[in-house]
């Protein structure tokens, strides 16, 4: 049986990364030109040899599905499992739709009984870093803890999308508190430089210690925190908590022993289309914070037959460029990302661009079924100038299309439905067709 078990959180809804989770679940949600969200942190597991792995989920999981089927197949011999655990409604009461992060591991606790674990670690889906969870599962054993929690230094001006933890001279929780929106809130989170630099990590004036996200617990402890009920303030009654960082950690911070595990790499929540948009363009940049050419924990994704890309005398600068793309002559790209099997038309200029791709190349009849009803074909067509968009995967930008740089709060939903304006990042959602001569 093993050791550690793998649970992997596929999220909500993920309103904030609309359109791109309008027809898929968050997890599925492409990244780095060629591969998923889920692809993250199910490599570092593999890499930190932990091969044990569940994925929770319950919006829009068939493409999930389908990529993890496709893409992560042990041998008989090692026994290892990468598994979707959909939502589900059954005649228990208690099980249906996920309530929040504790509620979906609560609602899988016959799993996690099933393979006898003796920890159980709980990832997130949306994040973008490299860890090797070995180092978290050392902090957890030599401090004889019953939760470990993986932290990172960030400074104030961060704090308030994150949970925040204070600690005593030993990295032992004594306090946590969910995404504190006042000064007032943070003072007593305030962690000193020198306390953070004792631990060996560099302070650089980030002096909050953040919840990342990613726990180990011992089994039995965790089972026994998922059915104590905590106090809920909305209904005045003791309920289940449903919840880690709101309901599990606040409430057992002072009877438990939760040790953090402190991690200065680069990590990223991409949680909304912004950081989304941001860190998919960083990844072309001489020294990209996330680099997936590192032969240090490779992150893996399922293989695709494709051939080279092609540049017919374009000009290209701080761009990552998939498998099976193709640039057309005159067109000049910078500082974009350009997913597999792009099609960018001749004398286009693309400038911090996030381009999904297809999931195919048009034949040449279906080319000629383009012309007879006047479709443009996937996926920019020639003469285009588009600047500071998203472009979802299946789209069709027409000849001579302009996509303007918008304000930074702009947002705006067509009416048509061809595209949305995020934080002024124009969004086209996939399978949208923008029209000829459109200027958004």
């Amino acid at each position: 049986m093993p050791e550690v078990l793998s649970l992997i959180l596929g999220g909500g809804r993920g309103s904030r990364l609309f359109p791109l989770t309008k027809s898929r679940a968050k997890p599925a949600v492409p990244v780095g030109g060629k591969y998923r969200l889920i692809d993250i942190p199910i490599s570092n597991c593999i890499n930190s040899r932990l091969n044990n792995i569940y994925v929770l989920t319950q919006f829009l999981s068939v493409s999930l599905h389908r990529h993890i089927a496709n893409t992560y197949k042990f041998d008989m011999f090692s026994k290892g499992f990468v598994e979707i655990l959909a939502a589900q409604q059954a005649y228990d009461e208690q099980i249906g739709w996920y309530q929040g992060t504790a509620d979906a591991v609560r609602q899988n606790i016959a799993y996690i009984n099933r393979e006898e674990p003796d920890e159980v670690l709980i990832l997130s889906g949306d994040q973008l870093y490299r860890m090797d969870y070995q180092q978290l599962i050392e902090t957890h054993r030599k401090s004889k803890a019953e939760v470990t929690i993986a932290a990172i230094p960030v400074p104030e001006e961060q704090t308030a999308g994150f949970g925040l933890m204070r600690m005593d001279d030993s990295g032992r929780v004594l306090s946590f508190t969910e995404k504190p929106k006042t000064a007032e809130a943070r003072k007593p989170y305030y962690t000193p430089s020198t306390w953070i630099e004792k631990m060996g990590i560099p302070s650089k004036g980030r002096n909050y210690l953040a919840n990342m996200g990613i726990y180990l617990f011992n089994t039995d402890k965790l089972i026994e925190m998922l059915n104590a009920p905590v106090p809920d303030k909305l209904h005045n009654a003791m309920l289940l908590p449903h919840d880690f960082g709101s309901n599990v950690f606040p409430n057992h911070v002072a009877d438990r022993h939760i040790q953090a595990h402190l991690f200065d790499g680069f990590w990223e929540d991409l949680g909304t289309i912004k950081s989304y948009h941001e860190t998919s363009l960083a990844l072309g940049e001489p020294n990209p914070p996330f680099d997936f050419f590192s032969p240090e924990g490779p992150i893996f994704t399922r293989m695709r037959n494709l051939p080279a890309s092609r540049i017919n005398g374009a000009a290209l600068e701080s761009v990552t460029i998939a498998d099976g793309c193709v640039i057309g002559a005159g067109s000049s790209v910078k500082h974009s990302l350009i997913g597999v099997r792009s099609v960018v038309g001749a004398n286009c200029h693309l400038k911090d661009v996030v381009m999904i791709g297809s999931d195919g190349f048009e034949t040449q009849v279906e080319l000629e079924e383009n012309r007879r009803l006047g479709r443009p074909h996937l996926n920019i067509g020639e003469g285009c100038r588009i600047e500071r968009a998203m472009l979802d995967k299946d789209c069709r930008i027409g000849q001579g299309v302009r996509i303007r740089d918008h304000d930074a709060d702009a947002d705006y939903d067509d009416p048509a439905g061809r595209f949305h304006i995020r934080d002024g990042i124009v969004c086209v959602p996939r399978g949208a067709v923008i029209p000829d001569g459109l200027e958004i």
